[in-house]
């Protein structure tokens, strides 16, 4: 018998870098006209997302004292209140923002050290 010689070569695998694309945020924030909370939080969140999330965020500011039938459905209990709706979960923030650190994990930007 002429038994052929059995090949253990391993098939070439193609490898690829995976790229990394960071997560896009959808953000809204629930306000009451121009109350000092108010505008202390909208100018906090636009400096958080420009300072860590250049280019990768929605920020809508939906003032309730114009337009309140938008907060059905959103549970809001109290404002200013900051709704990450993107990336999941869903995240709540409650108050002006100031704390950055804390709006930071708050949003998953920034782990908990």
């Amino acid at each position: 018998m002429n038994a052929k010689p059995v090949r253990t070569e391993q098939p070439k695998v193609k490898t690829e870098r995976l790229k990394i694309v960071p997560s896009h945020y959808i953000l809204k924030l629930y306000v009451a006209g121009q109350s000092p909370k108010s505008v202390n939080a909208i100018a906090n969140i636009k400096k958080i997302c420009e300072e860590n999330l250049q280019g990768r965020y929605e920020l809508d500011v939906i003032d309730l004292y114009q337009q309140p039938q938008l907060a059905q459905g959103e549970q809001i209990i109290a404002l200013p209140t900051l709704i990450r709706k993107l990336p999941p979960p869903l995240r709540r923030i409650i108050g002006d923002l100031s704390n950055t650190d804390r709006v930071l994990v708050g949003l998953d930007i920034r782990k908990n050290a």
